[in-house]
């Protein structure tokens, strides 16, 4: 009876000590709860190694802080190494690791000041008995991750995510996390201040103090997502108009077949009936190189070419030859969603589009303007993706090694910074590999792309 009387005594009085020590065992909730709020509410990818890792991680860390640094302190590091571990563990961007942590800060801040008042009118204690008697701060705590689990369940259930990250410029991302940060910074110090004061000050203007902030905070954020996902739109727009114009030409360059199907085998068949082969063999080359066209803007669909970024770059650089008299050939013999569980898209469309310029500009000078690409995959050998872009050129005595030196370039008016870009791109990546070769007729680039 001494025993439960000694802990309730523990319990109900002040201790600071007996807190810390308390709440070791309840950081290992609080930080399960919230990796599965976060992690659900940005889209995260997790596995159970991941998730169990993170638990452990931040709950070490946290016990570490708080016995070795004043509370104040100790939130302001944990805060900070929470973007910092779920960039490590979780492999998320850093936007998504920075967006984690203001996530969970703002949830938590909501939450804490609600339970806190909600706590404080309950039991009619001051904010100073609140914050120092561990009883009321493990009732507090456990309400806030009741509710946050609630909070992330709804989330799940209604598969309520933000998904614009994944697709953001990169100026939009320095702007957002340039914004994010100075709102956390803004939040948590008008948040110590609110709590500081709070005994002096009415519960109301305390209260519109903290939805206020945190209510801007989102909205401008929100705004700002809503830019992003203006951005998007505009250029899914653009691809839908590369999408309507490539149809429109096939359509009337169809409709001009069919129009003209009469006289082509009337024209064969005088080739025929005066037995003149050389001139039928001429007559077909001409035809030929109509049904290559039209086999090329087939080609160019979006049923074929079924990655958004990968269809605009190679529309754009199709368009861009077109308008130069070059005829690119184009063969797509893979699913082209495949490349992006293996590099990042965003360094794959750089690549093609430089190698496609500088395989335009190469073919531009010859009398043959011929750009040949290919995407395709050997299964044989290591499941490997291949780009294959094949160009006329006219410096036969061009350095396959040597092009690759920044500033090197044979072009007028350019930087020679392409293929130098290129490859450190390939020095960061141990899974990307190109290959240059030319033969009398055609200068190649073969662009290796393993698991």
């Amino acid at each position: 009876m001494n025993i439960l009387q000694t802990v309730w005594s523990a319990l109900t009085t002040p201790n600071e000590m007996l807190f810390k020590f308390i709440s070791i065992p309840l950081s290992f909730l609080e930080f399960y709860v919230s990796m599965l709020y976060f992690t659900t509410v940005l889209n995260i990818e997790t596995n159970k190694k991941r998730r169990i890792l993170y638990v452990v991680l931040q709950s070490l860390i946290t016990a570490f802080t708080t016995f070795l640094l004043p509370s104040s302190h100790s939130v302001f590091v944990n805060i900070i190494l929470l973007p910092i571990l779920v960039f490590i563990i979780f492999r998320a961007s850093i936007l998504k690791s920075i967006a984690a942590a203001v996530t969970l800060f703002l949830t938590s801040t909501v939450l804490e000041f609600i339970c806190l008042s909600f706590t404080k009118y309950i039991f009619s204690i001051n904010y100073s008995l609140l914050v120092s008697v561990p009883l009321y701060r493990i009732i507090v705590l456990l309400i806030m991750y009741t509710i946050i689990y609630l909070l992330y369940r709804l989330v799940k259930y209604f598969k309520v995510n933000v998904e614009v990250f994944d697709n953001m410029t990169t100026k939009n991302k320095i702007f957002i996390i340039a914004s994010i940060i100075l709102c956390l910074i803004v939040i948590a110090s008008q948040f110590y201040l609110v709590i500081f004061y709070s005994d002096k000050l009415p519960f109301v203007i305390t209260f519109i103090a903290i939805f206020g902030l945190v209510a801007y905070s989102i909205i401008s954020i929100y705004n700002l997502i809503n830019l992003s996902k203006l951005e998007l739109t505009k250029r899914d727009l653009e691809s839908a108009n590369l999408t309507i114009h490539s149809l429109t030409i096939l359509h009337d360059t169809v409709r001009s077949f069919k129009h003209d199907f009469d006289n082509i085998v009337n024209g064969i068949g005088g080739y025929v009936v005066t037995e003149d082969i050389d001139g039928l063999k001429r007559y077909y080359n001409q035809l030929l190189e109509d049904c290559q066209k039209t086999n090329n803007l087939y080609a160019l669909s979006p049923n074929v070419i079924n990655h958004p970024a990968i269809y605009h770059i190679l529309a754009t650089k199709y368009y861009d030859a077109d308008q130069k008299n070059v005829t690119i050939s184009l063969n797509v013999f893979l699913d082209l969603n495949e490349i992006e569980e293996r590099m990042k898209i965003y360094d794959f469309t750089r690549i093609l589009g430089i190698l496609l310029d500088n395989a335009i500009d190469a073919a531009t000078e010859c009398e043959k303007k011929q750009i040949n690409v290919t995407f395709r995959k050997e299964i044989n050998k290591n499941d490997l993706i291949l780009v294959i872009i094949q160009n006329t050129y006219k410096n036969k005595d061009v350095d396959t090694e040597r092009i690759y030196q920044k500033g090197i370039t044979s072009k007028e008016n350019h930087s020679g910074l392409g293929l130098w870009k290129i490859r450190q791109i390939l020095m960061k990546n141990n899974n990307l590999n190109l290959y240059t070769t030319k033969n009398d007729e055609f200068f190649t680039q073969q662009f290796e792309i393993y698991k």
